[in-house]
């Protein structure tokens, strides 16, 4: 029997929420910044970034001292909530309203709480970087919208986990980049890589040098904007291994784009499969294979049996 498009992979073209990402997209990177703030160092600045979650995104536990916190978004109450370890809850109504007006009552419920918190208090990665405080542009919220990116979100991580459980080498979890606004699994051959030239807007140099200073395999989901207008799954190499961008990839549909430097598969193509999860993994697993066979990595150490895959 013919499956029917998957309510699960719903439809979410740019042109119909861009206003609310751009404001999500701010609000993400506040909650960000406080993970950011407090959180001890990791490689490839992984103490940063968000997970998916059965509601939406969290940090995870964030230590302030001897107590804990986290923040979660919730896509289906459309809350904002700050949890303590002591038990202290509040909550914020994702609602349109300014970045400003988000951030203020965020960082007042910070303080409530009895977390003083110092934010880098302007946004990242991105073209214009109002600070927060001053952004009265951006307070769209289009709570139907950001309920379908996150369900996209939960079906994403739920195949890239099987993805990764195909690797014994180093491997990222599969977390969400707020500066990117990127759902994204990486995999590394253990090599050091060259030096990263940086150049992502409003970001410092070092940030990039970070993320970058190991030979990698990236694939992941991103909403679309710029050069690529709608919603896509990714995958690059760095540092790109000659033959990289030739390498067939599959499935039908993938192409490299000479301009990111990436490959893509639109989402729409794959919402539409008649097995999505298996169309997705498909481009997981050529796309690292480009990678690893230009780049001579040494695939045998690194992967699991064929036999062996979750």
């Amino acid at each position: 029997m013919t499956k029917s498009i998957s309510s699960a992979w719903p439809e979410l073209p740019l042109a119909e929420w861009q206003d609310t990402y751009a404001t999500l997209h701010k609000w993400a990177q506040i909650a960000g910044k406080t993970r950011l703030a407090l959180a001890p160092m990791e490689n490839h600045w992984w103490q940063v970034a968000l997970y998916v979650t059965p509601r939406g995104l969290t940090t995870s536990a964030i230590a302030h001292g001897e107590r804990s916190f986290a923040i979660d978004f919730d896509f289906i109450d459309h809350t904002l909530w700050l949890r303590a370890s002591d038990g202290a809850t509040r909550g914020l109504a994702l609602v349109a309203r300014s970045v400003a007006d988000f951030y203020v009552e965020y960082m007042a419920v910070l303080r409530a709480l009895g977390f003083e918190v110092a934010l880098w208090p302007s946004p990242v990665e991105v073209e214009v970087s109002i600070p927060f405080a001053q952004d009265r542009i951006h307070g769209a919220y289009d709570p139907g919208a950001a309920k379908r990116w996150w369900q996209i979100l939960l079906q994403v991580d739920r195949v890239l986990k099987r993805f990764r459980g195909r690797f014994v080498g180093k491997a990222s979890p599969v977390h969400f980049f707020w500066g990117s606004f990127d759902l994204a699994a990486t995999r590394f051959s253990g090599r050091r890589a060259p030096r990263h030239g940086g150049g992502a807007p409003n970001c410092p140099d070092y940030v990039m040098v970070e993320a970058y200073s190991h030979e990698c395999s990236s694939c992941g989901f991103w909403p679309g904007g710029g050069a690529i207008a709608e919603p896509a799954f990714y995958a690059y190499a760095y540092p790109e291994p000659n033959g990289y961008a030739d390498y067939r990839v599959r499935p039908e549909g993938a192409y490299y784009h000479r301009g990111m430097q990436e490959f893509v598969l639109p989402y729409d193509g794959v919402r539409r499969a008649h097995a999505p999860d298996e169309l997705l993994l498909e481009f997981a697993q050529s796309t690292y294979e480009a990678a690893a066979d230009c780049g001579r990595w040494e695939r045998a150490a690194l992967e699991r049996r064929r036999e062996e895959w979750p």
